[in-house]
């Protein structure tokens, strides 16, 4: 008997276009979880990477936010204290408004090709630390990002297989609604003092929002931590082109104090702070000063940058007086000569050193544990960040690997068995203190597939009431 196939066509047309749409959905899931280990967030895999910044080019403490088709770039850079060359390549995942992989793939948000690899890198030199210094521009020639979002960078070591070596978060804005801000202090009694309450109104003139409280999803992020933002937050009161953020004991954060500072820019002629430099075995030593607890201190004004820190070198103090002369009466190119090989004294000329904290206290704290916190930690608490006591000098002490630069920092206190730091005996907070805040607005029409980042805005508690 033979079976006419033709009546079956639209059939089997039908079934092929149904299992390519179940692919292209569960595709991105399934590549997320290949990777060994993943975590969705800023991670160092690695114990021989160091030193890894990555913010927008050329604003060197700055969220890596940009605007998708206006120009400008992402620089992600990193130390590999490993002597030979190792290859490392990168790829980039989509992901939803809470850092999980969106339904979109690859084709839909990238233009060019995935799983690039990292060709910019430099030895150190005129620097008794040997690594290697890598640097990777996004986007660049080889890969453009088509939608707007929250994007996961993956980077991998390829010489013996391909090992998870860091991830970063980023995130690209296509602007369509204004984000104005104030701060206030609570209303609660018992937070007045020690916090900051976040408002906002958004305004959207321009662009149509059908139903804000099913379509649209409001972050806030204190000094660009994740691990205390305040997440899918919905309209309070909506008007057509207006949605008002004015929550009363909601958007509130910790206001916390103003960073303690580790100047070690410069191992010549060390800054306050630093107790002695010695060099031993090969290896600089820097000794701190001792610290002391803040929890019961006033507040005291100084400026910081908000936890962050920035690779930079005082030493070569005959070519940055040059450099300073040139940008002031050299020719055009000359500065741009020096913009572009200026980084080079910084990431290939600065010293490794081993860092010595200590903190003060009487005794040591039974059920707790003092961890060592800010951006130099990806704002986590990481074990090889954790002080030990040492009842000789009755202090907390730590020994850190770090890269000659500028450095904010705080002493966390973590109940053994928890998950939440405080910093209320260890730091203390006061309402007056300068902390950076970022909102970031996304939105996701009904039937969308991914959630569109619409509105960043990055401001100063201090200058924005």
């Amino acid at each position: 008997m033979q079976i006419d196939s033709v009546p079956y066509q639209p059939f089997l047309i039908l079934m092929m276009k149904k299992t390519l749409l179940l692919l292209a959905l569960i595709l991105p899931s399934f590549c997320f979880s290949q990777d060994e280990n993943l975590r969705n967030y800023d991670y160092i895999y690695l114990n021989n990477i160091k030193s890894v910044t990555f913010h927008l080019n050329g604003l060197l403490v700055s969220m890596p936010i940009m605007e998708l088709g206006r120009g400008g770039n992402l620089l992600l850079s990193f130390d590999d204290m490993n002597e030979d060359y190792v290859d490392y390549t990168y790829s980039v995942v989509h992901c939803d408004a809470n850092w999980q992989p969106s339904s979109l793939t690859e084709f839909e948000y990238l233009n060019g090709f995935s799983n690039q690899r990292i060709e910019t890198y430099d030895y150190s030199f005129k620097a008794k630390s040997i690594y290697t210094h890598y640097r990777l521009l996004l986007p660049n020639r080889d890969m453009q990002l088509t939608k707007s979002g929250n994007y996961l960078l993956k980077v991998y070591e390829d010489n013996n297989g391909k090992r998870l070596a860091i991830t970063r978060r980023f995130m690209i804005v296509d602007p369509k609604v204004e984000i104005i801000p104030t701060v206030t202090r609570p209303a609660d009694v018992s937070k007045m003092n020690t916090h900051q309450e976040i408002d906002f109104v958004v305004s959207h003139e321009k662009f149509e929002v059908r139903n804000p409280r099913q379509e649209l999803s409001a972050f806030v992020i204190q000094n660009g931590r994740w691990d205390n933002a305040i997440t899918d937050i919905k309209p309070l009161f909506s008007r057509p082109t207006e949605q008002r953020y004015d929550y009363q004991n909601k958007i509130i954060f910790e206001a916390g104090k103003e960073f303690r500072y580790l100047d070690l820019r410069g191992l010549r002629y060390p800054a306050p702070g630093i107790f002695a430099v010695e060099f031993l075995n090969n290896q600089y030593e820097v000794q701190l000063e001792q610290d002391r607890k803040r929890g019961d201190a006033p507040y005291f004004e100084s400026f910081d940058i908000n936890g962050q820190f920035i690779i930079e070198n005082t030493d070569d103090g005959d070519r940055l007086f040059i450099e300073r002369i040139i940008a002031q009466q050299g020719t055009a190119d000359q500065r741009a000569l020096i913009e572009l090989e200026g980084s080079d004294v910084h990431d290939l000329q600065s010293e490794y050193a081993n860092v010595f904290f200590s903190l003060y206290s009487p005794t040591e704290y039974e059920n707790e544990d003092i961890f060592i916190f800010g951006g130099l930690t990806d704002w986590q608490l990481k074990e090889e960040f954790r002080m030990t006591y040492n009842p000789a000098i009755n202090s907390y002490v730590a020994k850190l690997k770090l890269k000659q630069g500028y450095y904010d920092y705080m002493y966390a206190m973590l109940p053994r068995g928890g998950k939440t730091p405080s910093f209320d005996i260890t730091e203390g907070s006061w309402h007056e203190t300068d902390n950076s805040y970022t909102i970031l607005l996304y939105y996701r029409p009904f039937g969308g597939r991914y959630d569109q980042l619409i509105g960043v805005r990055t401001f100063s508690s201090r200058f924005v009431r």
